[in-house]
């Protein structure tokens, strides 16, 4: 399965905020092109980034570190944060990123999930981030009565590619994964589920792999390889190159043109 580093952005430099709380963040890195370029040595096929300063502003803030991050790499870009509209998942594709995340027009604009998928079909994700099985919206600062399971399940039908699951109360803890959780969404949805939120150690990335045969094809991983509590070098090898490797470098670029 995949093991794909994260990136969070918040006033241009790389961060770990600790259960979502912006007033809980940690400076790791000022420059996040040097930290991506570290990623890809150590092994990455593949990163996510997160716009902290989108997600809260509802549009995108760090375009121009995401655009050179991407051209920094050779590996495939998803990235999430502040994407409620056409235009800015338009404006992000069309920097070369392979994936947007959808998180709070999932619950509040469907009609727009099932529009993307359509214009950009397979570059669409789904970010599912939950507080005790409902979905948090609005960079995780609002939790609405949605059930995951059952935005999962609707998102999947609309033509999503993969479903993103967060368990906010692990994330950025090292706690380690909420197998339980991700066992129950990737039950209700015939599309990936990549699990995000409290990776702490080789143990939990092997507890992950043991649900690939169910649908959970990725660990994103945070906190822990920015700590070195996990060697990202020794995670890629352990636990698998990734089944994103061998896409051509030009998939998608019919739909952003």
């Amino acid at each position: 399965m995949d093991v794909i580093p994260a990136i969070d952005l918040l006033d241009g430099k790389c961060v770990r905020l600790y259960q979502g709380d912006y007033n809980q963040s940690q400076v790791f890195h000022d420059d996040p092109v040097a930290v991506a370029r570290q990623w890809v040595e150590d092994g990455a096929t593949r990163l996510h980034l997160v716009d902290l300063d989108g997600a809260k502003a509802g549009r995108p803030v760090n375009l121009d570190a995401i655009r050179a991050i991407v051209q920094a790499v050779d590996i495939p870009v998803e990235v999430g944060g502040g994407l409620r509209d056409r235009s800015s998942v338009a404006d992000l594709l069309a920097t070369g990123v392979r994936w947007a995340i959808l998180g709070t027009v999932a619950v509040e604009q469907p009609e727009l999930v099932t529009e993307l998928c359509t214009q950009f079909p397979e570059q669409i994700i789904v970010g599912i981030d939950a507080r005790n099985g409902k979905v948090a919206t609005k960079g995780w600062l609002e939790t609405s009565e949605v059930l995951a399971t059952d935005l999962g399940d609707r998102m999947a039908k609309l033509g999503a590619a993969a479903i993103i699951y967060t368990d906010i109360h692990r994330d950025g803890t090292l706690q380690g994964p909420n197998l339980e959780a991700l066992r129950e969404i990737a039950s209700v949805v015939d599309i990936p589920v990549i699990a995000s939120g409290g990776v702490s150690s080789m143990t939990d990335l092997l507890s992950l792999l043991a649900l690939e045969p169910q649908g959970v094809t990725g660990a994103i991983v945070g906190r822990a390889i920015y700590t070195g509590d996990v060697s990202l070098k020794e995670a890629v090898r352990a636990v698998g190159q990734g089944r994103w490797q061998d896409i051509p470098p030009d998939f998608g670029s019919s739909a952003i043109a």
